[in-house]
Order: structure tokens, then sequence, then C-alpha cells
């Protein structure tokens, strides 16, 4: 298996490619940086903890992920409360982050689960 196969990597993949669309003209710099940075770094780090050769450092990096998640909820509700970002938009975006979380989540504890029986 390759991490493109993860539906969890091509989710992020997907909803940080939107989030670089939508922002693409907004002139709010340092949110716009913020924002897709976070975006990137979901993916990004799922597929760096897939090459990871230990578990260990596998689910290390599918935690960074699960908090760069929990970072862009954050920035989706504030671009929201702002009007950077519409809230149909700000709906399906939050709805989307709360299932790559719980996806990474299972992803981490099947490994802490994995790493407890050894």
């Amino acid at each position: 298996m390759r991490f493109e196969e993860m539906e969890v990597w091509r989710r992020s993949v997907a909803l940080s490619v939107e989030m670089f669309r939508h922002f693409r003209e907004c002139r709010d710099y340092g949110f716009k940086d913020q924002i897709t940075r976070s975006a990137l770094s979901v993916p990004s780090n799922i597929a760096e903890g897939f090459e990871r050769v230990s578990l260990k450092d596998r689910g290390r990096f599918w935690s960074y992920a699960k908090g760069s998640v929990g970072e862009l909820r954050t920035q989706v509700h504030i671009g929201s409360e702002i009007d950077y970002i519409d809230d149909t938009v700000a709906g399906k975006w939050l709805s989307e982050t709360d299932q790559l979380s719980r996806m990474l989540g299972a992803l981490i504890y099947g490994i802490r689960r994995e790493l407890n029986e050894c």
C-alpha cells in the first residue's frame, strides 16, 4: 500500500486544494498563509508518517496531522466569524475536518494497540 491510497490522505489533499483555491484572492496574507499552511500540513504529515519505518514514528506524525486538523478547524471557525468564509462552506469544512480527525484518531489508536501488544 502507498499513502496515496489512504482515504484520509486523499480527503485531506482535496480539502487543502479546495482551501488554497478559496483563498487565492484573499488579501489578508497573514490569515491566508496560516489557514493554508495548516491545511497543507495535514496530508504532508500523513504522508511523512506513512513513510517512516517505525510504528512509533508513524503514530507521532499522524498525531501531528491530527493536531493540524484541530488547528485548521479553529481557523475555519474564526474565518467564518470574520466573514472570510461563507457559512455553507464553513459548515462543509468543519464537517470534513471532524471526519479527518476521527479517521486519524482511529489510525493512531490502532498503532497504540499494536505497540502495546509487542
